[in-house]
């Protein structure tokens, strides 16, 4: 096999300069100034300006340099094949799990297309075609996809339909807890040494968590929660009782409700089936596919919370509680976040 010479990516000192220049585009996009561009990619600041200035007038091409004459680089067509084998997973191509490393892919090039790629040209070649390192979401393996696809057009567009008709709200639900251990959140540590979390081995407990995200178009988007300790204690209850819950956010959103649920247990129990029965004059309720919490708005305010006690050392579970509570209430006064929860699940409110 011979090597790709386009774009200079088998040199691999054009290579390692066409990766600073990349990288200063990515800087340029977040706002950062030349001198600390200068300073972290060990360049110029001259030359981080004319990069600057070449960005501005033609975007990140005018960045790159030209290739260097040789053989071309993978066809549009063959990159339109990369593309869709690599939409396909790790998993279909042999490997035990589903990360796409530079090597795999560089692999995977020279068996589809019989031309060799350093893993810095990989690097550039999935650059300059809009792939990133990024951190996967995870999604259950028994999700049905077929099922999540339709959602838009099926029960959401439904539910949108409903509550157009009855000028209300649709409301979306979710229950989440705690545990005295702080979920992880990234840090800064010396190269070469993971930063170790200590969080205390004693005390036991959780924090459960119910929220409702409720919109409406030409309204103000809204949040109601509920949340309660459990300690193990004899004769405590674990669970929210959903229906105070609904029946305050009914009140207070001052017209009918159309839920958005999961298929939880808890949902779907004769008591629960016999409250939506009784309110059927202001409550409809409609279920989200099987293992599809992407769906859900609801989630996206679990994350917020979660984020900000990633690391949390708390001395006891009250601690917990009241940072809990603290961050839900802070959430409840930014509906931009609320808004923003929705917009990450693919689905809207509008007609």
């Amino acid at each position: 096999m011979r090597h790709a010479q386009g774009g200079g990516l088998t040199d691999a000192g054009r290579a390692a300069r066409e990766r600073v220049r990349l990288q200063a585009v990515e800087r340029f996009e977040d706002g950062q100034r030349n001198r600390e561009i200068a300073g972290a990619l060990r360049v110029s600041e001259r030359s981080v300006e004319r990069w600057r200035r070449q960005w501005r007038e033609r975007g990140e091409a005018g960045v790159l340099s030209k290739a260097s004459p040789g053989r071309p680089r993978l066809s549009h067509l063959q990159i339109a094949r990369l593309e869709r084998e690599l939409e396909r997973g790790p998993l279909v191509h042999g490997w035990a799990d589903q990360r796409w490393t530079l090597a795999r892919i560089k692999t995977l090039i020279g068996r589809l297309f019989h031309v060799s790629y350093t893993v810095e040209g990989t690097w550039l070649l999935l650059k300059r075609h809009g792939w990133s390192w990024q951190q996967p979401a995870r999604r259950a393996i028994e999700r049905d996809d077929a099922a999540v696809e339709g959602v838009e057009e099926g029960d959401v567009a439904a539910g949108k339909s409903m509550a157009a008709a009855c000028d209300g709200w649709i409301v979306f639900e979710d229950e989440a807890g705690q545990s005295m251990t702080p979920p992880r959140a990234r840090s800064w540590g010396r190269r070469g040494r993971t930063p170790v979390v200590r969080v205390r081995g004693r005390g036991s407990g959780r924090v459960s968590m119910a929220g409702l995200t409720c919109y409406k178009p030409g309204k103000r988007s809204r949040m109601f929660y509920a949340v309660r300790e459990y300690r193990g204690r004899k004769g405590e209850p674990k669970g929210i009782g959903w229906r105070d819950l609904l029946v305050r956010a009914h009140i207070q959103l001052g017209g009918p409700i159309v839920l958005v649920w999961d298929n939880l247990r808890m949902h779907l129990v004769e008591p629960m089936r016999q409250f939506i029965a009784d309110h059927a004059d202001w409550l409809t309720v409609f279920q989200l596919p099987s293992h599809s919490p992407d769906l859900n708005p609801q989630e996206g305010i679990w994350s917020l919370v979660k984020r900000d006690i990633g690391n949390f050392a708390a001395a006891d579970l009250g601690q917990i509680t009241r940072a809990v509570k603290r961050r839900l209430k802070q959430i409840q006064y930014r509906p931009d976040l609320v808004d923003g929860c929705l917009t990450g699940t693919g689905l809207s409110t509008d007609d």
